[in-house]
C-alpha cells in the first residue's frame, strides 16, 4: 500500500506531500456553497467518500511507519503508544488503527483498493479484517482472496453491522457444503461471545443531586433483551410520531426518548425478581416506614441501604413487593412485612385483566401488562386487597397518584382522572 503515498510532481519541482496537497485544496474551497437540496445530498455522499479516501491514505502511512519502526526510533514503546501521542487519541483506538493498517498492508489487497477509492469505510474494512483472521487455517491464498472479494462486494450494499452478520457465513463464497458454513459460523459466534463475556462490566457512582449514574457493557444478547424491554415500556415509535406532529426538534425528541428510557430502566430495577438468587434476603431493600407515614403525605422513609425516600414514593413501593416495605407501629413493632394479605396475588392480577386492557388513567394507552396494581382505597385506611379495590396503573400514573401535587377522581367506567392541585 505504500505506493498510494507517492505523488507525481513536475520535473525539477520539490515533491509535494499528500497532506499538504489536500490542505492546499481545502484552503481554496469556500466555507459554504449555495446549492439545491439535490446537490446537497450528492455532496454529502461525495464528501463521505473523500473522508474515506483520506482515512485510507492515513492508514497507509501508518502501515509504513509501523514497517520502519518509527515509534521506537522516536523513543516510544510501540506504534500504538506513538500514534496515541501524536494524534491525541486513546490507546485502544490507536491500537485498533494499527491493527487495521497492518492487515490492509499485508493481507487485504482487495479491501485496501476499495478503501482507497472510498467505496468502503474503515468500519467495513475492520469487519473484513476480522473475518479474514477467523478463516480456517487450511484455506489456500486463492480461497482467502475469493472470500475477501465477496465481502468487499457486500460492503457496497451493507452497513458494517449487516456486513458483520454476513461475514460469519463468508465461506458461502467457496464451493463447500452447507454444514461446513454452519460450523464456521458457529465457531465465529462462539469466539465473539467469549470475547464479549470477557468485556462485560458495570460501574456505578453516587452523585450529589440525588441520582446515581453509571456505565455498563453487556454481551449482544443481553443488550437485545434489555433494548426490547425498554422499547416495550416506552413505545419509542409513538414518541417519534408525537414529536413529528408537534414539530419538535430531533434533538428534543432524542432527549425525551432518553428520559423515558431512563424512567423505564429505573422501573425495571425496582421490579426485578429475586426468587432465583441463593439468598433472596441479601438482595432485599427494606423500606422502614412508620404506619403514620403511609397515612400522611409529608414524612420521609428510610431504606436499609442508608438513603431516604419521599412519602409519595414510599406509598407507591408499598403496592408491590419488589422493594419490601416494613410497616412499623409504636416502638418499632412490625405491623406488616410485605405480607400477602396486603399484596395482590397473581390470580387477582390475571382476573383483573378481564376488566382492563390498558392503564386505568384517563386517556393512557399503556398496556395492562405494563401496569402495577394500586389500592383504590389505600390499604393503610382499611382498603381491602380485592378486585373491586384494585386499579391498574402504569409506572408514570402510579407515581402521579402518590404525588401530593395532584388530585385524582374516579370517572364512569372506572377511569382515573388527574388534575393539578391549585
Amino acid at each position: 500500500m505504500t505506493a498510494v503515498l507517492e505523488h507525481a510532481a513536475p520535473a525539477g519541482a520539490d515533491p509535494v506531500s499528500g497532506p499538504a496537497a489536500v490542505h492546499a485544496v481545502l484552503d481554496h474551497l469556500p466555507a459554504r456553497t449555495v446549492m439545491t437540496a439535490g446537490q446537497a445530498a450528492t455532496e454529502v455522499a461525495e464528501w463521505d467518500r473523500v473522508l474515506r479516501r483520506v482515512e485510507a491514505l492515513k492508514l497507509a502511512a501508518l502501515a509504513t511507519a509501523q514497517h520502519h519502526d518509527v515509534a521506537r526510533a522516536s523513543g516510544w514503546s510501540g506504534t500504538e503508544a506513538w500514534l496515541a501521542q501524536i494524534t491525541r487519541t486513546g490507546r485502544r483506538e490507536a491500537a485498533r488503527q494499527v491493527r487495521l493498517a497492518t492487515a490492509l498492508d499485508e493481507q487485504l489487497s482487495a479491501t485496501a483498493r476499495a478503501f482507497g477509492k472510498g467505496l468502503v469505510s474503515a468500519g467495513h474494512a475492520a469487519v473484513i479484517a476480522d473475518a479474514a483472521g477467523d478463516l480456517p487455517g487450511h484455506l489456500s491464498p486463492a480461497e482467502r482472496t475469493t472470500v475477501e472479494e465477496a465481502l468487499v462486494d457486500k460492503a457496497g450494499r451493507m452497513d458494517p453491522i449487516e456486513l458483520k452478520r454476513a461475514a460469519r457465513r463468508c465461506l458461502e463464497a467457496l464451493p463447500v457444503p452447507p454444514p461446513v458454513v454452519d460450523e464456521h459460523e458457529n465457531t465465529v459466534l462462539d469466539g465473539e461471545e467469549r470475547a464479549a463475556r470477557a468485556r462485560i462490566e458495570l460501574q456505578m457512582w453516587e452523585n450529589a443531586d440525588g441520582t446515581t449514574s453509571g456505565r455498563f457493557t453487556v454481551d449482544r444478547v443481553a443488550g437485545a433483551v434489555l433494548r426490547t424491554i425498554i422499547d416495550a415500556m416506552t413505545s419509542p415509535r409513538r414518541v417519534g410520531i408525537a414529536a413529528a406532529r408537534t414539530g419538535r426538534s430531533v434533538s428534543h425528541d432524542a432527549d425525551e426518548r432518553a428520559h423515558l428510557a431512563g424512567q423505564a430502566f429505573a422501573t425495571l430495577l425496582e421490579r426485578l425478581p429475586t426468587d432465583h438468587l441463593p439468598h433472596k434476603s441479601a438482595a432485599t431493600v427494606l423500606v422502614t416506614v412508620p404506619l403514620s407515614v403511609l397515612e400522611s403525605r409529608l414524612a420521609a422513609a428510610g431504606l436499609s441501604t442508608g438513603e431516604s425516600i419521599s412519602a409519595g414514593r414510599t406509598r407507591r413501593i408499598a403496592c408491590s413487593a419488589s422493594i419490601l416495605p416494613a410497616v412499623l407501629g409504636g416502638k418499632s413493632q412490625i405491623l406488616d412485612l410485605g405480607s400477602t394479605r396486603r399484596l395482590f396475588t397473581e390470580a387477582q392480577r390475571t382476573a383483573l385483566a378481564l376488566r382492563h386492557n390498558t392503564c386505568a388513567a384517563d386517556g393512557c394507552a399503556r398496556p395492562y401488562a405494563w401496569c402495577e396494581l394500586h389500592h383504590r382505597k389505600p390499604w393503610t385506611r382499611g382498603g381491602p386487597t380485592d378486585l373491586d379495590n384494585a386499579v391498574p396503573l402504569c409506572n408514570f400514573h402510579h407515581q402521579r397518584i402518590h404525588d401530593p401535587r395532584y388530585n385524582h377522581d374516579r370517572r364512569a367506567g372506572g377511569a382515573v382522572a388527574f388534575h393539578r392541585r391549585t
